[in-house]
């Protein structure tokens, strides 16, 4: 039974049982419950602190997990990323009061307040820079003014909550972060079946099913709008000079498309959701 370590909580906890949920596996039901077992699929569920996940695959107690790049690399363990998952997006910045350090090396003997050491431990050793790290839980933006650090080292989104405590980013991103897939044996049994239904989970979501009628004469034109995934699927209709065409386009383009197909001069243009693939 292959072995599974989902976060239990925090911004990857919901997606990651939606995505597995939509994949065909049945999670726990009961939101306290530590693990779950879906005996069809041949898979237990283990719920656990998106933080200790790696250090539980790296170890080898589990099998593969869901969690996300930051806390794999700042954790060092054993475990390596096998997918991305494209959800919860997150990306690293150095912030220090304005004016205060312009590059990294700014940062040489200085001391850097993070909640990610091993990660930005690191970065600062790959580009040659030694600071002082101050390891700290949660949020570190009042570090500065605190006096227990000079820089910090955290997720940015917009900024905001950076500049409302004084701070500006500086330096080079540190990382682009998102949910991956984890594991230190990717060749397990299931693990590619489980990737394979994420994956169709993933294409599910970014895109959908256009169908539309054009007249052969257009065919040319009309499936260089939807080229679909390989190729779009042509099939004759009653009328000799007309064909119907589905195919595959990315959900973000949905009415782009349709506009251009229909100037272009298609007919009975509708689109589909798409539930789950393979592809």
């Amino acid at each position: 039974m292959l072995r599974i370590a989902v976060p239990n909580k925090g911004s990857l906890s919901e997606t990651a049982a939606e995505m597995l949920f939509e994949a065909g596996y049945t999670g726990r039901r009961d939101p306290r419950a530590l693990s779950a077992s879906d005996p069809r699929n041949d898979v237990e569920f283990f719920y656990l602190r998106p933080r200790d996940i790696a250090t539980y695959v790296g170890s080898g107690a589990l099998d593969v997990g869901i969690t996300g790049r930051d806390l794999l690399l700042d954790s060092r363990s054993e475990a390596s990323e096998i997918a991305s998952l494209d959800f919860g997006d997150s990306t690293f910045r150095f912030a220090a009061p304005a004016g205060a350090f312009t590059a990294l090396t700014d940062l040489e003997g200085k001391r850097v307040a993070t909640s990610y050491p091993g990660l930005v431990g690191d970065f600062l050793t790959a580009h040659g820079v030694t600071s002082k790290l101050v390891s700290l839980d949660g949020a570190v933006e009042s570090a500065v003014k605190l006096g227990v650090a000079d820089a910090v080292a955290d997720v940015v989104s917009t900024g905001s909550t950076l500049r409302a405590q004084g701070l500006e980013i500086f330096g080079p991103v540190i990382l682009e972060s998102s949910a991956v897939l984890i594991s230190t044996r990717g060749d397990l049994p299931g693990i590619a079946t489980l990737q394979r239904r994420l994956q169709g989970v993933l294409v599910a979501r970014q895109f959908v099913l256009v169908d539309y009628d054009v007249p052969k004469t257009l065919l040319e034109a009309a499936t260089a709008v939807t080229p679909g995934l390989e190729s779009p699927t042509v099939s004759p209709l009653h009328d000799p000079d007309w064909v119907a065409v589905r195919a595959m386009v990315p959900r973000t383009e949905t009415n782009h498309v349709m506009d251009e197909l229909y100037e272009l001069g298609a007919r009975a243009i509708l689109v589909s959701s798409i539930h789950a693939a393979r592809i």
